[in-house]
């Protein structure tokens, strides 16, 4: 990971937990596929993860926790109900990240608990399209991939997205299929970007960073966010509003 050549272009900086002018908890959810970006990214930042009990989650478990992420075990199959409160706990004074297609898909189709605990818990998801150049994919179920040695790396990342609260059933289905479409779209131009190479407008290197502001600034009131609508907008994800 570390002779990754990595870039991101993001909707808003200051929703990175190593900005300076970052507030407030966040959500982070991408796709299963591409977790060891942020697993060497962000390590030591204030940021609980969810992993399923599932045996095969051991090792990123273990993973996730030596490279400074705290971890919640638990999914809709086994242990749903303590890890949704054990995650509200921790959203009070940290942030929260999730594979929303995960533990076992379908490849790329979100489930609705990410949007479940943003809307119920007033937090903001932040979505993560994560791309590699040519990487290595594995046989499972979600293509697991593993960049390449000295490959692009490429992050394009959302603003701060504010779910609103006391969704009934077809309102939490509709923005579950918002933010899938919205990570898809990131996901394929982060892929498309590691692909083509070149630079974009306001781009920046990233490094792994510790956060020593997250641990108090994740608890203050959130910054500046929007709404899904202005989000598909912002970056022309095509399909129906919710």
């Amino acid at each position: 990971m570390a002779t990754l050549r990595i870039r991101a272009e993001y909707g808003d900086p200051s929703i990175d937990p190593v900005h300076p002018a970052y507030q407030g908890a966040k959500i982070y959810v991408f796709w299963h596929e591409n977790i060891l970006l942020p697993l060497y990214l962000r390590g030591h930042c204030n940021i609980s993860m969810l992993l399923s009990r599932h045996f095969d989650a051991d090792i990123l478990a273990r993973v996730a926790g030596m490279m400074g992420f705290g971890v919640v075990r638990g999914s809709s199959f086994h242990g749903g109900s303590a890890a949704v409160r054990e995650l509200s706990e921790r959203a009070e004074t940290g942030n929260l990240t999730m594979t929303p297609d995960g533990p076992r898909g379908p490849r790329r189709r979100l489930a609705a608990g990410c949007v479940f605990l943003a809307s119920s818990l007033g937090i903001p998801l932040v979505a993560m399209g994560l791309g590699y150049d040519r990487p290595w994919r594995l046989g499972t179920w979600d293509r697991f991939a593993v960049p390449r040695p000295g490959s692009r790396a490429r992050a394009v990342v959302s603003r701060a997205i504010q779910i609103p609260p006391q969704l009934d059933r077809e309102q939490l289905e509709q923005h579950r299929a918002g933010v899938e479409r919205l990570l898809n779209h990131l996901s394929d131009d982060a892929q498309q970007w590691a692909t083509t190479g070149g630079r974009r407008p306001g781009d920046q290197v990233v490094r792994p960073q510790a956060s020593r502001r997250a641990r108090w600034a994740a608890a203050l009131p959130a910054g500046a966010c929007v709404s899904l609508e202005a989000e598909h907008e912002r970056l022309g994800v095509v399909g129906d509003e919710p």
